[in-house]
């Protein structure tokens, strides 16, 4: 199969130009990427249901025989409404379709067909708009694949056909036979055919399960690599632990678990052959910053230079205040490195670092610009992990000689999916809050109780503090919901009129942005009505009420995040979720956040009931995606490492030839995120 990789899509009947480019949309390029291309979903044609019981599922397919056809009728824009009434023998069903004159005339009365959509119910009627049809014999299961542009799943399909008709007799298997007979996995030459053309709904979950298994292995494979890489690396040894001395810097005390994160650090730089290689994860407000302050502070104090990179100017630029501050009286030297740094200061920030003249340089991405050179870079801190591709950790670990590393996120993450996400750092965990942190009380109201929320607003602003309103969108897309701009102006004019309010969404330039976050964290607005671009970043102790729009838009842990945004002074605060969402399941999520503050729990209960797209989502952690395993498929995951760790402990570097394709597997995942230069 590795040679269709070579041969280009344009090969493919019907495949031209300009259908080329939208099959490289989908990361398509080559026959053996197409094959790779799985379907999203299936119309499963082959259980047809009545449909009295088609009413009670989403999508399905029904068998009924077509009684009478109605007139046709015009109606608005000139558009023809077809409808037909079919019965399946005990109920009867109007199906409609919309100016599509061909599928109507070739439906014939006292004809039994298959009809494929959603079926909605009014008492004893039922109906169904706009179905596919086909003949009462095509009981199959088709593939629904991703879209682009023109380029329709139909055409997708069609391509794939000869795609799979180029698949040679015998594929070569990446999963070497007793790893398939071990977990009772199929071969990839059926789990392919099957994934996209299956023979039954059953054949459909054992190619799955292969496939995921083998995303899975490979990936972990792919991390157990790159963690292997570094630690062949040989370490920066520090002589001495400054700890104590940095505490007695602080104004405040540590919690057991910093103590314990700052000794876990400390002894990895100690006593380590290779460098530290940390994941410090804590919760909203656990202090990870002050465990990132003291490694840093042992680091300089051994004569390493300490790179701190975060990913918005504005959070960049509170570190090295707050750090600033904790050593002004100290022989530690600091620099600021962002992206609005004057030229003349960039110049000269960039000469005392390539001289040693500077300890710590706290930054954004400016810092793995190309003409950035350390004279002895001896820590790597990024902030906000996941903010982070791999390919941008490893552009700033490449400016030292096999720095430290230590990486920091506020995402609470459950240690099984922290393990596959950072599976090449070691983890320390912040199970702790400081003390006088405040518990945000929160509570879930629907939309009617809104007066009585601006009314709160109102009385917060009059006592001086600061309230944060969260919008989901930017732009106005959807009736249901009103976008950040429209909502503020709303709120100008009426009922909050007389408070500052401002606007922060993702679409504005990154000076207007940091402009408008800097303005507020100065106390120059009244209210920041907001996008979840303010998730991280913002530390406004004055902020005392977070107002989050349509809850259910966003995830337990987004939630999570963005109520972290207050309870961050001495006054109390409050999180208040407004949603109209009817349905059980979204409730019960939603009551997680007002039953706990805890980000740990609900990051358990986050990836029970939603599995682990919010931690993923559009960001990827720096990690290949994922098409068909899932992270909260704990049995496949713990397969896969065990198969993992037997390949490695039977040929650490993949050289047999029965590991070869599952070593060009690896290569190929890996390429995507810029990282396949590492597994060499």
């Amino acid at each position: 199969m590795a040679s269709l990789y070579h041969q280009p899509i344009k090969s493919l009947s019907g495949v031209g130009t300009k259908k080329a480019e939208l099959f490289g949309k989908l990361g398509v390029n080559s026959v053996g990427e197409l094959l790779r291309l799985y379907p999203r979903t299936y119309e499963d044609w082959s259980n047809p249901v009545g449909i009295a019981r088609a009413s009670e599922l989403d999508v399905c397919c029904v068998r009924a025989c077509v009684e009478r056809k109605l007139p046709p009728a015009r109606i608005r824009g000139n558009m023809i409404v077809y409808k037909l009434l079919v019965c399946d023998g005990t109920d009867d069903m109007t199906v409609t379709f919309f100016n599509q004159k061909y599928v109507f005339e070739k439906l014939e009365t006292d004809k039994e067909y298959l009809f494929y959509g959603t079926v909605r119910s009014s008492g004893i009627h039922y109906t169904m708009s706009s179905p596919a049809v086909a003949d009462k014999g095509s009981d199959i299961i088709k593939p629904v694949y991703p879209q682009t542009g023109s380029l329709t799943s139909k055409q997708i399909e069609n391509a794939m056909k000869q795609a799979i008709r180029l698949l040679p007799e015998k594929v070569n298997d990446p999963i070497p036979p007793e790893i398939r007979d071990r977990f009772e996995l199929c071969g990839l030459d059926i789990a392919i055919r099957n994934i996209h053309f299956p023979e039954s709904s059953e054949a459909v979950v054992r190619a799955k399960k292969r496939l995921a298994f083998e995303e899975l292995l490979i990936l972990q494979l792919g991390l157990a690599r790159l963690s292997s890489g570094r630690h062949e690396d040989t370490a920066q040894h520090i002589e001495k632990a400054y700890t104590d001395e940095f505490v007695s810097l602080l104004p405040f005390e540590l919690t057991g678990a910093q103590t314990r994160a700052i000794g876990q650090c400390t002894e990895d730089m100690l006593t380590l052959s290779h460098p530290m290689n940390r994941l410090i994860q804590g919760d909203v407000g656990s202090g990870k910053t002050a465990v990132a302050a003291a490694v840093c502070y042992t680091a300089a104090k051994n004569g390493m230079q300490c790179a701190f990179m975060a990913p918005t100017e504005i959070l960049a630029a509170q570190h090295f205040e707050s750090l600033s501050e904790l050593f002004k009286n100290t022989d530690i030297r600091l620099s600021l490195l962002t992206g609005s740094t004057k030229a003349a200061q960039k110049r000269r920030i960039k000469d005392e670092l390539i001289l040693g003249m500077t300890d710590i340089v706290i930054g954004t991405h400016a810092l793995i610009s190309e003409d950035v050179e350390f004279a002895k870079l001896g820590l790597v801190v990024t902030d906000e992990q996941h903010r982070f591709g791999v390919a941008q950790r490893a552009a700033l670990i490449s400016k030292g000689n096999s720095p430290h590393i230590m990486v920091m996120s506020a995402t609470p993450i459950p240690r099984t999916l922290a393990l596959m996400i950072f599976g090449d750092l070691d983890l320390s965990v912040l199970d702790e809050l400081p003390p006088g942190r405040q518990k945000v009380d929160t509570y879930l109201v629907d939309g009617e109780k809104r007066g009585r929320i601006y009314n709160f607003i109102k009385k917060h602003v009059a006592l001086g503090r600061q309230c944060y309103i969260v919008c989901p969108l930017v732009e106005q897309n959807d009736s249901t919901l009103v976008s950040a701009e429209e909502y503020a102006e709303k709120l100008r004019n009426t009922v909050l009129s007389d408070c500052r309010i401002e606007v922060l969404h993702g679409k504005m330039k990154a000076a207007e942005k940091e402009r408008i976050m800097s303005g507020f964290a100065a106390g120059e607005a009244d209210i920041l009505v907001a996008t979840t671009v303010i998730e991280v970043g913002v530390n406004v102790p004055n902020a005392t009420v977070m107002v989050i729009e349509n809850a259910d838009r966003f995830g337990l842990s987004q939630l999570h995040q963005l109520r972290g945004r207050v309870g961050r002074g001495k006054e109390k605060s409050y999180c208040i979720m407004i949603s109209d969402v009817q349905g059980q399941n979204s409730l019960e999520r939603l009551r997680v956040m007002c039953s706990t503050n805890d980000g740990f729990k609900i990051a358990d209960e986050d990836l029970r009931l939603r599995g682990p797209g919010d931690f993923f989502g559009s960001r990827q952690h720096g990690l290949p995606e994922l098409k068909t395993a899932k992270l909260s498929d704990m049995v496949s995951l713990s397969d896969a490492g065990e198969a993992a760790r037997m390949i490695i402990e039977d040929d650490p570097e993949l050289s047999e030839k029965k590991y070869r394709g599952l070593k060009f597997e690896m290569e190929r995942l890996f390429a995507s995120v810029g990282s396949s230069e590492r597994l060499q």
